[in-house]
């Protein structure tokens, strides 16, 4: 592997932004110099949004949101090069992972979509960009999901200890780190996606307070509680002897059932916004 100055790009199920990461690689350490986040156009989030849920949308518009979110992504990138007064060959790479819109890892035909064309990066950047992370493995009989265990491996695997990292993004993974063995991991539910969701559909009519350090920590561990509590019986992926991962309709089928406990979970952390 050749080592140097990388770029990351990912903007993840809640689409808050488009996240930035300078980092410098090689086969012993990851050390990160710079990130920064990039705001995505309301119009760009809402027409992902409405994909992933299913609404319908013609090729020609298919096509368009593809390439606008390429020049999005290289937008992003560009400022964070021109904030650390890069130029293209100071970078070996972009890792893109584009913007997942649909997830069906099982069935007669597997498949996993991602999009946000990485030719419209390398054509606005002049850097060579690397992705299209997830359909090798359901290629090769995987889920496609989660990426991080590798990362986490590469990082964190220990030669005698046996370790389990949790990574809390839109939707939690844990990876299994066990010496001797095939490096694993696999979807544990929502993470972050339902009070995403909540406070995406609230946007105006809430001030949200949202706690941070320890009592951030205690929150998740409340809404925890809650969703295991009320859901764990109710869903039969969890039932399943195989870890798994969801399909973008199965965590849709959730984030209904979750709907009216998300106002339960966070009222604590909210209060009406002023007249």
């Amino acid at each position: 592997m050749k080592s140097g100055r990388f770029i990351g790009v990912m903007s993840g199920t809640s689409l808050d932004g488009v996240d930035v990461v300078l980092a410098t690689i090689d086969e012993h350490r990851v050390a990160q110099l710079a990130s920064l986040s990039w705001p995505i156009p309301v119009s760009l989030k809402q027409a992902v949004l409405d994909i992933c849920q299913g609404q319908q949308l013609t090729l020609s518009q298919f096509g368009q949101l593809d390439t606008q979110l390429g020049r999005l992504f290289a937008d992003a990138v560009n400022a964070l090069l021109k904030e650390q007064n890069l130029q293209a060959r100071d970078i070996v790479a972009i890792g893109c992972h584009g913007q997942t819109v649909w997830h069906e890892p099982t069935g007669v035909a597997p498949h996993t979509l991602q999009i946000g064309d990485n030719n419209q990066i390398v054509a606005r950047t002049g850097i060579t960009v690397v992705g299209d992370f997830r359909r090798r493995d359901i290629a090769l009989g995987g889920q496609g999901a989660p990426l991080v265990p590798a990362f986490h491996h590469a990082l964190l695997a220990h030669p005698t200890e046996r370790r389990m990292v949790l990574n809390i993004g839109g939707i939690a993974n844990l990876s299994l780190l066990i010496p001797g063995q095939p490096v694993g991991g696999y979807d544990t539910g929502p993470g972050n996606m339902l009070m995403d969701a909540w406070i995406w559909r609230q946007a105006g009519k809430l001030t949200i307070k949202m706690p941070s350090g320890h009592g951030r920590v205690k929150l998740f561990s409340h809404c925890c509680k809650i969703c295991s509590a009320t859901h764990i019986s109710r869903n039969p992926h969890r039932k399943a002897p195989d870890a798994n991962t969801l399909t973008t309709a199965g965590w849709s089928a959730i984030c209904a059932i979750f709907r009216g406990l998300i106002p339960v979970m966070c009222r604590p952390h909210w209060q009406n916004s002023p007249p």
